[in-house]
């Protein structure tokens, strides 16, 4: 596979970019450029620093600009939302949008993250129906994974976070989109409470994330005893100190990584109207394995 310095730049080139603050350590470039590569499409593919109330213009002047597509990363992933033409109902469900595809009048919205996440998982063989979950952190990332869950046909979610009322709102909001009593909201110790099976447990916090690489949301060993499988969205560090503490109780660790690059392999397909080969896919996860070992 080809690689992102090998980029030829024409009149006829598309323009596709990341909009956020922060984004110097984006992976993005990665994987966009190196897929319009080895498709052969004539794309190109930048970080782009949106200031605190300048997204509105920068929805504006992307689409005067004809910018093909874009990903929209912290902080405007729900703010974007009242700057679309149209939403995908995935999105509207899980209210974060991280995907824009042009349309005639302006940009359509889509969450490739929760569909990417998905595919992860299965990749992983990390199967979602009928699971007992335990999901940690209540924040939009909580919010859209609680809702994937659930939709997937979880048996139950287990929605722990520190303020357990910022995870009661989240359970009231999935449980009544998803017509079920499937989330339940609980403190941080809340899984003190829960016994006589194996859970997969999802890591949705920032807790561990390179540089502050020592920490895990939950501590104690006693909680990963009670797990088959762990799953961190963070992907670096590769192995997180949530991942090290799941492995070492016995149970299967996952980063993040992979979702990672099954979102803008989504994203990728949205923009161009294409289909990326698992081969592609999978040579674009290793050369990121690479890029993220610390």
């Amino acid at each position: 596979m080809e690689t992102s310095n090998q980029i030829v730049i024409n009149g006829k080139t598309r323009l596709c970019g990341v909009i956020g603050n922060p984004v110097e350590h984006t992976l993005s470039p990665d994987i966009h450029n190196t897929l319009a590569n080895a498709c052969g499409i004539n794309l190109a593919y930048a970080p782009f620093f949106v200031e605190k109330g300048g997204l509105e213009a920068a929805i504006k002047g992307a689409f005067a600009l004809n910018v093909l597509g874009i990903n929209v990363t912290v902080p405007y992933k729900q703010d974007v939302i009242a700057h679309l033409e149209d939403i995908d109902p995935l999105a509207k469900a899980v209210e974060s949008v991280n995907t824009l595809v042009r349309t005639g009048n302006g940009y359509k919205g889509y969450n490739t993250d929760m569909s990417g996440l998905y595919r992860a998982m299965l990749d992983d063989d990390v199967v979602l129906e009928n699971e007992q979950v335990i999901l940690l952190g209540a924040g939009g990332v909580g919010r859209a994974v609680a809702y994937l869950c659930a939709a997937k046909g979880a048996a139950h979610v287990w929605l722990l976070n520190r303020s357990a009322d910022k995870a009661e709102q989240i359970a009231k909001e999935v449980n009544a989109k998803c017509g079920r009593e499937c989330v339940t909201a609980m403190g941080l110790d809340g899984w003190k409470e829960l016994s006589g099976q194996k859970y997969l447990a999802i890591q949705a916090t920032s807790v561990g994330l390179h540089p502050d690489s020592d920490r895990a949301i939950v501590e104690d060993r006693a909680f990963y005893q009670m797990l088959h499988t762990g799953y961190d969205l963070i992907y670096k560090p590769a192995e997180t100190k949530f991942m090290k503490l799941c492995k070492a109780a016995g149970a299967n660790a996952y980063n993040g990584l992979k979702m990672l690059v099954f979102q803008g392999v989504e994203a990728f397909e949205l923009w161009n109207n294409v289909t990326v080969s698992k081969e592609q896919a999978m040579r674009i996860y290793e050369m990121l394995s690479q890029k993220t070992a610390v």
